[in-house]
């Protein structure tokens, strides 16, 4: 779940466009007012923009399907024959039968000579029958019947049984790559630019993921899953940045949510692609290769107005700005761009000054830096956690995740109305208590109750994910100023030990069916509550200063915010 802090402009939280610019404003958010917040120019490369949120959802979490396991029970000998199938009458005196399934790893153990045994190897079934059968359980081997035609690592490899923990460790490794990915990624774009981070890390990870389709053993698929994560999880923030600097900032909160929910429709495709395309090597081929046409962004889409300017690459800022205007419809005078110009040479020129040290603000807000890393922790533990987890609930495991995409779109959206009503800190309160109750209540529902479960699991989506998008609204205001990049980079990068996690978790449910769910569900309650401790921030001047900051619950409410803010603030968030 990638979150690069980058940029100088104003963010959603802290500019939300209602007053107009004054005559005599030429900051770039007052230009991007006059020549169309958001208009045919914006438009066209925003709808560009998405395409690599579509593909990062691919390339995050596409291992729940390459990498999973498949549903297959123990070949019995004496009763199986090349044209049984996974679902035989025989099985109750054959096979245990837990957990509403099948055993996939043990079965009965046939009670029987040495002599006898040599004729079971002939399909006739002569002695398929319970009377050579005992209570006694033995491990299948490496003999299995198979449910379905699907093919993944598991069955390409043969990693089944005690060996699943194999599966398991390709969602940890992805979520290791992101970890090293994220701020190197961030490092390069700052550096050599965002359309041009973009365009290369999206096609190096496209040829990751297209190389690891060709993988002749387990070690070859994890080692290009690390590197295609270390070079393409970028693609979320950078993507988000280029399209929240192309609006202007009464569009910002709307651009910004709008191009996260491409990320959980990428999801739901996912899902209705893997289900089309049941071969794991088939499936990243689909994936990715159409990804490596992300190199024509280089030329089709323009370089970020506000990085141009911090590098002051003057004349190619004017020029994009110009080409706006043009396609908008709008004009642009040449003595505003230049006001613009001169006001960005004064602020390099002070850009180094009256910084805060980030050691004395980990002192200042110790409780609050640690509450905030708990609470990102346990975001990214269950958000991940319930993603993985979906493809076990039963039922059509497609169908499900293509569900679990689909209802983040209500989740991204819900905070944009409770938010301002009820307050920052008691809107992720009662999300991640609603979490909380789904996920303690699954855990009293039958096994064979589907569309309980469902239901639930559903549910309990929904509002982890309309707190994790209130989380980065809500995180962005507590810290002041000259450290809220930083703190919120900390508390995001701690947080992500929680993704590197959550793929163990379907794990669990191998000791005890219901543990994931307890265990997300009391991570939830913990962390709800304390966010109780964080002060409330709901339509207050984002903090300046530390003292401002330690005194926000004694801070008065504001009137509407005027545009040209430039304190800086949250930015969008990506759900596994």
């Amino acid at each position: 779940m990638p979150n690069q802090k980058e940029g100088n402009g104003a963010s959603p939280a802290a500019s939300n466009g209602n007053a107009e610019p004054s005559d005599g404003d030429n900051s770039l958010d007052a230009i991007l007012v006059r020549i169309g917040q958001f208009g045919r120019y914006q438009i066209i490369n925003y709808v560009l923009l998405c395409v690599p949120m579509l593909f990062n959802a691919f390339f995050s979490i596409s291992y729940v399907f390459t990498a999973s396991t498949v549903v297959h029970r123990c070949n019995i000998t004496q009763c199986d024959s090349p044209a049984s199938v996974y679902e035989e009458s025989w099985l109750n005196f054959t096979v245990p039968y837990k957990s509403s399934a099948w055993d996939d790893c043990h079965r009965y153990v046939a009670n029987v000579t040495q002599e006898v045994y040599a004729p079971f190897t002939d399909p006739s079934g002569e002695y398929c029958d319970a009377k050579y059968f005992n209570g006694e359980t033995e491990t299948c081997g490496h003999d299995f019947k198979f449910r379905d035609e699907e093919k993944t690592i598991s069955t390409e490899f043969d990693i089944f049984c005690k060996d699943e923990w194999m599966l398991s460790m390709v969602g940890t490794i992805n979520n290791v790559g992101q970890f090293v990915g994220i701020p190197i990624g961030g490092f390069f774009a700052d550096r050599y630019g965002r359309r041009t981070m973009l365009a290369i890390a999206g096609a190096l990870s496209a040829f990751m993921g297209v190389i690891r389709s060709l993988s002749t053993n387990y070690y070859m698929f994890l080692s290009f899953e690390f590197l295609d994560m270390a070079v393409g999880s970028t693609l979320f923030p950078t993507a988000f940045l280029l399209a929240i600097e192309l609006v202007g900032p009464k569009r910002r909160v709307a651009a910004a949510t709008i191009i996260t929910i491409f990320y959980s429709l990428g999801e739901a495709l996912l899902g209705f692609l893997a289900s089309q395309v049941q071969h794991w090597r088939l499936l990243l081929r689909v994936l990715y290769a159409p990804a490596v046409l992300q190199i024509l962004f280089l030329w089709i889409l323009p370089e970020s107005v506000r990085w141009l300017l911090s590098q002051g690459s003057e004349e190619r800022a004017a020029a994009v700005l110009r080409r706006a205007a043009r396609i908008n419809k709008r004009p642009l005078p040449d003595e505003q761009l230049d006001e613009l110009l001169a006001t960005n040479r004064q602020k390099l020129s002070q850009a180094n000054e009256s910084q805060y040290p980030i050691m004395k603000a980990v002192r200042f807000f110790s409780l609050r830096i640690l509450n905030c890393c708990l609470c990102w922790f346990t975001h990214t533990l269950i958000a991940l956690g319930l993603s993985l987890n979906s493809v076990n609930l039963g039922g059509n495991k497609y169908t499900n995740f293509m569900l679990n995409g689909f209802i983040q779109i209500p989740g991204l959206l819900l905070p944009l109305i409770i938010m301002d009503r009820i307050g920052r800190r008691y809107s992720l309160c009662a999300s991640m208590l609603l979490c909380a109750v789904c996920m303690g209540a699954s855990a009293g529902i039958a096994q064979d109750n589907y569309a309980g479960a469902l239901t639930l699991f559903l549910i309990g989506k929904l509002a982890i994910t309309c707190s994790f998008q209130i989380l980065y609204f809500f995180t962005s205001e507590i810290f002041p100023t000259n450290v809220r990049n930083s703190l919120l980079s900390l508390c995001s990068m701690v947080g992500r030990i929680g993704s590197m996690l959550a793929p163990q978790t379907p794990l669990l449910a191998k000791y005890y069916v219901y543990a994931p769910q307890i265990l997300f569900a009391s991570f939830a309650l913990m962390s709800g509550v304390l966010t109780l401790a964080f002060p409330e921030t709901a339509d207050k001047v984002l903090p300046t200063t530390m003292e401002e900051a330690r005194d926000l619950n004694l801070a008065k409410r504001r009137g509407p915010a005027v545009v040209g803010d430039e304190e800086e603030g949250p930015r969008a968030r990506k759900i596994c």
